[in-house]
């Protein structure tokens, strides 16, 4: 199963905003979530600008968004996460992608994994597990396509992410709030001590977690996505 940390329950269906530059995907999006109780399809964009202006017109509860839209066809799904952490900061997004993509994946839960989501694009096919990837980000929580976590701790421990139990209480207090994007003077600010303890706790939550050849930013990221797939087999 895919990671999913974070409630699916809602009142109503949720509204929601999508875009892609292909038109065969966008019209079958349009099919495969029209017809559904759960999910009120407010606008299909072509682009960037169209999905930001669709946003400020409909106030959606989500958005889904391809990771690789014109102009340049990069990362501007991820900006576009990034963007709305600021402008619209309730609004989740469920970003495409058509390759298992960790880099992808790292970009964009490296400003906090709440409300956020990453769906390979096989899976469109499956509409319920679509809809229920929009509803966990709708509602604040984390979805994160199984091939993503199997490619980046999946090899680790015998082809099995590796388990908390190692880990203390207070680094899980740490690791927990690693999950929400804060930086470590927040952590510091938050648990009341200092900023060289939370250090000492992530260095060795990295190496308990067996992220020690990591770099920061990545073994930071992995960490949390350790997290939370634990936590998703343990609901």
């Amino acid at each position: 199963m895919s990671t999913i940390v974070g409630t699916m329950s809602g009142e109503g269906p949720h509204r929601l905003v999508a875009a892609d530059d292909n038109l065969l995907v966008r019209e079958g999006l349009a099919g495969l979530l029209g017809r559904r109780d759960d999910v009120d399809l407010r606008a299909m964009c072509a682009s960037v600008p169209e999905l930001l202006a669709a946003i400020d017109r409909e106030h959606p509860d989500v958005v889904l968004t391809d990771i690789r839209m014109p102009p340049d066809h990069d990362r501007e799904g991820i900006a576009v996460a990034r963007r709305l952490r600021d402008t619209h900061p309730d609004v989740g997004v469920l970003v495409l992608s058509a390759h298992v993509d960790p880099g992808y994946a790292l970009g964009l839960l490296d400003d906090g994994s709440n409300g956020r989501g990453y769906l390979v694009k096989d899976r469109l096919a499956d509409v319920d597990h679509l809809t229920r990837a929009l509803t966990t980000v709708a509602n604040g929580g984390t979805f994160v396509d199984e091939d993503v976590v199997d490619a980046l701790v999946g090899r680790r421990r015998g082809g099995r992410s590796a388990p908390m139990t190692p880990l203390t209480g207070r680094e899980l207090d740490v690791l927990e709030r690693l999950a929400t994007g804060r930086t470590n003077d927040a952590i510091a600010r938050d648990l009341c001590v200092s900023r060289h303890a939370i250090e000492k706790h992530c260095n060795s939550i990295f190496a308990k977690l067996g992220l020690s050849e990591e770099i920061d930013v990545n073994r930071r990221v992995a960490a949390v996505l350790m997290y939370l797939d634990d936590a998703s087999r343990a609901a």
